[in-house]
């Protein structure tokens, strides 16, 4: 647990239309599915499931040990033309990000604290756009190669899928989840709901540079995206060439209009705004593109006024995702701890989480399987008789990193910055069982 504890020494960093059509279409599906299903109910398994306010007495009539209303009747009909939730889920949904007034240039968050498991429903997977979603014909997109290469090129959408591919599980997540100031979250997805795990599939990167033929001198690819704020970043020439994909699908369907529909760069462990959206170009270069998101924006203070240069990397990080914000346990008793831990170093290696704001840790068991740059599960038991507690957790990665305090993170970085907060998250338990923020 020593090399746990010394988690000063591993804060060493760097200081380097068709989708409104589709929308209306599935809207009255929906609306037919929906009529039907509430034709087969009784208003006494409506009752029930809580979506009328009908006497306690009608409402009994569907527990053991009677045959439920639902039971006696035809459900819906079959194949509608694409699934949703049922209609009584209805807390497991996108918000948009707690103070924003505006949605074009805004950001929605994971419901983290109402999903399990470690992979991100498409329509629940995080946003954060500059100029809002483009409609894109992908018939009309290209994808251009050019500058330090041999063959400049263009690429069709189709063609792209034309090229061998590989499918694998990677996690993505903002700079800015969340912030270092107040005012902090009061759910997990308020506090670091801009983190979300999907299965990517598309063609590596380097597969098209090694078609194009880099020049010797090509250290940096300058990526462009074709929405309305034309979002540019520069990457290192070496992660080009190593695990970055085109993507063209996400968890098994075309990617969705708000994840960069019809192709997006994918930017395994590096900060999201990296993994270029409605991706339209590639310029090869010798040197970084030094472009308004990676000076004006995506920088990180220092205390000393001096800021991190090309911060790329996701640290380790993890959070307790149930018992969380909002949440309240019931009863007293063994209960479980569940969360989620990732790093964009590789593998996390290991959970400890703490009961006493962490003055005592211990070992949490993580789910299998474990893979690099994704999401990890993990679990812990723990004892709640009705006494104020305050839990959080701590990840380390392969690479022996081990996660932060807030406090450490501003002893280095001091009070000024505002990207790769990866701090612990304390979440309090009452002695009533409400759960809420521990550093509010």
């Amino acid at each position: 647990m020593n090399s746990r504890d010394n988690a000063g020494s591993a804060l060493a960093e760097p200081v380097e239309a068709a989708a409104g059509g589709r929308r209306q279409f599935l809207a009255r599906s929906t609306a037919v599915a929906t009529s039907l299903a509430t034709m087969a109910l009784s208003e006494s398994a409506m009752a029930q499931s809580g979506a009328t306010a009908a006497a306690p007495d009608v409402a009994k009539k569907n527990l053991p040990p009677n045959v439920p209303a639902w039971t006696k009747s035809l459900g819906a009909p079959t194949a509608s033309p694409y699934g949703v939730p049922s209609k009584f889920e209805t807390e497991a949904t996108r918000k948009l990000y707690p103070g924003l007034k505006e949605p074009m240039s805004a950001y929605s968050t994971t419901p983290l604290q109402e999903l399990d498991g470690t992979i991100t429903p498409n329509g629940l997977f995080y946003e954060r756009h500059h100029a809002g979603v483009p409609e894109i014909d992908p018939r009309q997109h290209r994808l251009m190669i050019h500058g330090l290469v041999k063959n400049p090129m263009i690429f069709e959408v189709q063609e792209l899928r034309q090229f061998p591919s590989e499918s694998h599980v990677y996690f993505l997540e903002c700079s800015g989840n969340p912030s270092f100031l107040p005012p902090y979250g009061k759910t997990a997805a308020e506090v670091a709901g801009l983190v979300s795990c999907a299965e990517w599939t598309g063609v590596p990167l380097k597969t098209l540079l090694n078609r194009a033929g880099l020049d010797p001198k090509a250290k940096w690819i300058v990526a462009e995206g074709a929405d309305g704020a034309a979002m540019t970043r520069s990457i290192p020439i070496e992660k080009c060439l190593d695990d970055v994909l085109i993507a063209y699908s996400q968890n098994g369907e075309r990617l969705r209009p708000e994840q960069g529909y019809p192709i997006r760069l994918f930017v395994p462990g590096f900060e999201g705004n990296m993994s270029i959206k409605w991706l339209r170009r590639l310029h090869v270069t010798d040197q970084p593109g030094y472009t308004r998101e990676e000076t004006a924006k995506y920088t990180d203070l220092m205390g000393d006024g001096r800021a991190r240069k090309f911060s790329f990397v996701m640290e380790c990080k993890s959070i307790i995702t149930s018992p969380s914000g909002t949440h309240r346990l019931t009863r007293k008793g063994t209960h479980e701890m569940r969360g989620i831990a990732w790093s964009g170093r590789g593998k996390i290696t290991g959970v400890d989480v703490s009961i006493d704001g962490g003055n005592s840790w211990y070992p949490a068991t993580l789910q299998e399987p474990v893979r690099s740059k994704a999401l990890t599960a993990f679990r812990a038991p723990f004892e709640w008789n009705g006494k104020e507690l305050v839990i959080m957790s701590r990840a380390m990665d392969e690479t022996g990193y081990v996660q932060p305090t807030l406090e450490q993170l501003i002893s280095v970085r001091g009070k000024v910055s505002f990207y790769h907060n990866n701090s612990v998250q304390p979440w309090r338990i009452a002695a009533s069982g409400e759960v809420t923020n521990g550093r509010a």
